[in-house]
């Protein structure tokens, strides 16, 4: 357990007495993880009662690359469902999108959408009864809805043969 005190030399404060070394690191991680996250700040920047940047970065992309936030979303939303008297496996969703304006220093994926007259994004949802997130993609805002729908549907394979869609008259 002394070599989890090596790696993360920065961590202070008080922890709860229930947790082992390991415990105590792998929640200062998340912590650091979940600060970035919530406050946009770069990797480089966090404050130091957290691990090293390096250790923090390195861990949310191996993460991501691992599918471990998705398998983490999927067990939050199972659980929410439960817990609301629901299977954990929805039976009905929701598709629709939304064009979002960018301003020009906002890098990425833009585009121009004629019919709303927007110039930046579109989130192309699904969502659950309950208004849970079941998949979400961003394409330039001038991407058919049709199209956008192909896309957020790629990856739900295991809920397709339960899953019933409920879309607007474009998307169709």
């Amino acid at each position: 357990m002394g070599e989890v005190r090596n790696i993360y030399p920065q961590a202070t404060g008080t922890r709860p007495c229930d947790l082992t070394d390991v415990e105590w690191a792998l929640r200062l991680l998340v912590n650091a993880l979940f600060y970035a996250l919530r406050t946009g700040c770069a990797w480089r920047y966090l404050p130091r009662e957290y691990p090293p940047w390096q250790t923090t970065y390195t861990t949310f992309r191996q993460w991501r690359l691992h599918g471990v936030w998705q398998r983490v979303h999927e067990a939050l939303r199972r659980g929410v469902r439960l817990r609301a008297g629901r299977h954990a496996d929805p039976s009905a969703a929701i598709m629709d999108s939304q064009s979002v304006k960018t301003t020009e220093e906002s890098g990425g994926i833009k585009g121009y959408d004629g019919g709303k007259q927007i110039k930046g994004r579109k989130r192309h949802l699904l969502v659950d009864t309950l208004g849970l997130l079941l998949s979400v993609y961003v394409t330039p805002a001038n991407t058919s809805d049709q199209e956008g729908a192909r896309r957020l549907l790629v990856g739900l394979k295991p809920l397709q043969p339960r899953l019933l869609f409920q879309a607007d008259k474009v998307i169709r």
